[in-house]
């Protein structure tokens, strides 16, 4: 009866250890303190693709593919094109891409018979209804799935389109918050939010206006950060021009307050705003696609406080570089660890030290 009693508590301290050795080999999830470099997602509007870009200090990038796309947007959306690509890391460690599938010279690329999918006087400009969901541990091999906003439910069916997605984490729900633009027919573009399911591959809830402005214009492009207990989100109204504003709330999908202040330094129109810390410091930049000037370029601005912020210029042009690329479009950045950056350029052969 002793010997039995030992087997068993044998066997109990033994699964015991192994699942703590398998709790241990679990994804550690890195903090600012572990980061050593940065890596921005963009596209360009001549391919469609998907891009990506390294940094070690934040103010100069440098193409990983030599300014070639990393993934073709033929191989991944509906549409044979990706636009507006955002980058997250999840509470799970693992990588989120979300992109809107869209090719807006499908018919000169010979992917579609029309300019757009469905009638442009009905829909409007590009009129798309899906999006391109990914997911990577290593930033290299990726699973991917088209998510159509418009067979998501039954409401959704004449939406007249769903660009520029965006990821972050809801602590409260504990699920991934999807927001993105959206409109119904030809009306106004207005941003809505969601929630992922666990797999990453649909929708949880039927999307809801995460903003209202104030007038009857169309606003696109939302990016939140959140900074301490506040979230802050930039955004684009076409109000006269396209430029970027700021709504700060204390809640991650509502009341978020109007701010009529342009927070872009350009005077030329300007969309796709994203935010992005610089490891180790109190400073924030905010970046913006000025779409209006030919060739493309990003425009950066600098703050401490969300209140105060500092020109920077557009990459090439002062502080901010691109080493290797030029005419970017809709950026995002994120933090990664020194192994990250390290394996991330080994895979693509850039020699390029963090």
């Amino acid at each position: 009866m002793k010997f039995q009693y030992k087997l068993i508590f044998i066997s109990s301290l033994m699964i015991f250890f192994f699942a703590m050795a398998k709790a241990q080999k679990k994804q550690k999830i890195p903090t600012e303190k572990d980061m050593s470099a940065y890596l921005m997602v963009y596209f360009k509007d001549d391919t469609h693709g998907l891009y990506m870009a390294l940094s070690k200090d934040g103010y100069s990038f440098t193409d990983i593919n030599q300014a070639k796309p990393i993934i073709a947007g033929d191989t991944i959306a509906e549409q044979k094109g990706i636009r507006d690509p955002y980058i997250c890391r999840g509470p799970d460690g693992m990588f989120y891409l979300a992109l809107t599938d869209l090719h807006i010279y499908a018919q000169k690329q010979g992917y579609r018979s029309t300019e757009w999918e469905r009638d442009g006087k009905k829909y409007g400009w590009g009129n798309n209804r899906g999006l391109v969901l990914m997911k990577s541990k290593d930033l290299i091999h990726w699973t991917h799935q088209v998510l159509r906003v418009d067979q998501a439910f039954p409401e959704l069916a004449d939406i007249g389109c769903a660009w520029a997605p965006e990821l972050i984490y809801d602590e409260a729900q504990k699920k991934m918050m999807i927001y993105f633009t959206m409109r119904f027919g030809n009306g106004k573009d207005k941003v809505y939010y969601s929630y992922m399911n666990k797999d990453f591959t649909g929708l949880d809830t039927p999307p809801k206006l995460l903003f209202s402005y104030p007038k009857d214009v169309s606003y696109i492009d939302a990016d939140i950060t959140k900074v301490g207990d506040k979230y802050h989100m930039f955004y684009v109204p076409h109000d006269g021009t396209s430029g970027v504003k700021q709504a700060v709330s204390s809640t991650i999908n509502s009341g978020y307050q109007y701010d009529d202040k342009w927070y872009d330094p350009e005077d030329k129109g300007c969309e796709a705003p994203t935010v992005y810390k610089i490891i180790g410091q109190q400073k924030w930049l905010l970046i913006y696609d000025i779409y209006r000037i030919n060739p493309h370029n990003f425009g950066f601005s600098e703050t401490a406080d969300f209140v105060n912020f500092k020109n920077l210029g557009r990459f090439n042009e002062g502080v901010m570089k691109s080493t290797n690329f030029s005419s970017p479009k809709h950026g995002a950045v994120i933090h990664l660890t020194k192994k990250e950056a390290e394996k991330l350029a080994g895979n693509w052969k850039l020699d390029m030290q963090f």
